[in-house]
C-alpha cells in the first residue's frame, strides 16, 4: 500500500473507528488530443502514478460526513439537502446528486480522502475526485454501474454543480486507465483502443509552471461556445455537420467568411488536432517516438496561436524544449490551459540537465520556481486491498 493511501486509511480509523473501503483513482495525463473531447474527436489520455485515495463507509444514516485530509477540513451534509456553494465539497454533493437523478438507492457515508495529485497543474484532480467518490458509492450500495456510467456522473458533477463545461476525457481516463498504456478514445462513440506506450530510453516528464491564471475556466467556457458557434454556422451550410468531428479542413475554408476570423480558427485547430490525434497513435504503435513528438511540438503552437489558450509561462517552457530536441523529442501544454504542466518527452538520461537548465531559466525570467513530476501510465480506478 502507498504511504498516501496507508495515512488516509489510518486517519479514518481514528476518526471513525472501522476498517474502510479503500479505493485509489489516479490522475491523467493526456499524450495529444487537447479540447477535441468536447467536441466529438480523438483524446489520447492515460491513467498516471499520482492519485486520490478514499477511505468510505456506510454512515448509516442520510449524512456524509466528509474530511479532506490535505486541506485539513471536515463537512457534513446530507444527501437530501444539496446546495452546491464555493469548495470543493461541491463535486462530492454533484456525484451523490448524479446518482440520484438515476434513482439508485444511495446514502449517507463517513469517507476521508487525500492524494498526491499536485492541485493546479492539470493533472485532472477533480475527476479523480468526483470518479473516487463514485467508485466508492457504487460498491457500498451496490448500485452495479459500469465504468462508462460512473464516468457520466463524475462529468455531470462538473458541469451542474462546478459549472465547468468538461468534455468526458478526464473521468474516462482515470476509470478506464491501463499500465503501460495510453488510450485513444473516440468520444463520439465513447469508445477507446488500448495502445501499449513503450517508452525505451525516453520519459514523461512534467513541468509544472506554478501559475494557474484566473480566466482559466471562463475561457473554457468561451472556446466550447465558439466551437458551437461554428457547428451551428456549418449545420445550416451543410446539414450534416453535427459537432467539428463532421468538418473536414476544406469545408472550412469554403465557408471561411460566414464563420468569421476568431470561429474560423478556433474551429481550425480542432479540426486539425483530431486529425492529428489519430496520426500520432498510428505514429506510436510503430515506436517512432521523433515523429510522434513533433507532433505534439505541433499541437503547442495550434493551442497558443489558434485557439489561445496557452500562457507566457507554458510557451517559455515549450520553447526551451524546442531548444533540446535531439534530447525532447515533444513537448506541450497539457490540460485546460492558462497555466499547469508542459508535458514533455524526453531522454531519460538528459532529464537532470534539462531539469537544471528549466530551473535556472525559468526561475530568471518569472520569478517562481517550476517543479517536476516524472510519470509512469497506471491502471484506472481501483480497490485498494488493506
Amino acid at each position: 500500500m502507498a504511504d498516501v493511501a496507508r495515512s488516509i486509511f489510518t486517519i479514518f480509523q481514528q476518526k471513525f473507528s472501522t476498517d474502510p473501503l479503500l479505493i485509489r483513482a489516479p490522475g491523467r495525463i493526456n499524450l495529444i488530443g487537447e479540447h477535441t473531447d468536447y467536441n466529438n474527436g480523438f483524446v489520447f489520455p492515460a491513467a498516471i502514478d499520482r492519485a486520490i485515495y478514499f477511505a468510505m463507509t456506510p454512515s448509516g444514516t442520510e449524512k456524509c460526513n466528509i474530511y479532506s485530509a490535505d486541506m485539513g477540513e471536515g463537512v457534513s451534509f446530507s444527501i437530501r439537502d444539496l446546495n452546491s456553494g464555493e469548495t470543493w465539497v461541491n463535486y462530492l454533493m454533484g456525484v451523490v446528486d448524479g446518482f440520484q437523478r438515476m434513482g439508485l438507492p444511495v446514502h449517507g457515508v463517513d469517507c476521508v480522502f487525500g492524494g498526491d495529485i499536485p492541485a493546479g497543474a492539470g493533472l485532472s484532480s477533480s475527476a479523480a475526485l468526483c470518479n473516487g467518490f463514485a467508485f466508492g458509492l457504487n460498491i457500498l450500495f451496490n448500485c452495479k454501474l459500469d465504468r462508462l456510467e460512473l464516468a457520466k456522473i463524475s462529468q455531470y458533477a462538473e458541469h451542474e454543480f462546478v459549472g465547468l463545461m468538461c468534455g468526458i476525457m478526464d473521468q474516462y481516463a482515470s476509470l478506464f486507465g491501463v499500465k503501460d498504456s495510453a488510450l485513444l478514445l473516440d468520444c463520439r462513440a465513447l469508445k477507446h483502443e488500448v495502445v501499449p506506450v513503450h517508452l525505451k530510453d525516453y520519459s514523461l516528464l512534467l513541468i509544472d509552471t506554478k501559475v494557474k491564471h484566473t480566466l482559466a475556466s471562463s475561457a473554457y467556457n468561451q472556446r466550447r461556445a465558439a466551437c458551437e458557434k461554428g457547428v451551428s454556422i456549418l449545420h445550416q451550410k451543410n446539414p450534416k455537420v453535427f459537432s467539428l468531428r463532421d468538418v473536414s479542413r476544406a469545408m472550412l475554408y469554403e465557408f471561411q467568411d460566414a464563420l468569421g476570423e476568431d470561429i474560423f480558427m478556433k474551429c481550425l485547430y480542432i479540426v486539425d488536432e483530431i486529425n492529428r490525434t489519430q496520426q500520432a497513435a498510428e505514429l506510436l504503435k510503430k515506436n517512432e517516438l521523433k515523429a510522434f513528438g513533433a507532433l505534439m511540438y505541433e499541437t503547442h503552437w495550434g493551442l497558443s496561436q489558434s485557439y489561445e489558450v496557452s500562457c507566457e509561462e507554458s510557451d517559455f517552457l515549450v520553447k526551451l524544449a524546442e531548444e533540446e530536441k535531439e534530447t525532447v523529442a515533444g513537448a506541450r501544454m497539457m490540460g485546460g490551459g492558462f497555466g499547469g504542466c508542459t508535458i514533455n518527452l524526453i531522454k531519460t538520461d538528459s532529464v537532470k540537465a534539462f531539469q537544471e537548465k528549466a530551473i535556472h531559466q525559468y526561475t530568471f525570467t518569472f520569478g517562481i520556481e517550476p517543479e517536476f513530476y516524472l510519470v509512469k501510465l497506471v491502471d484506472g480506478v481501483g480497490v485498494i486491498e488493506n
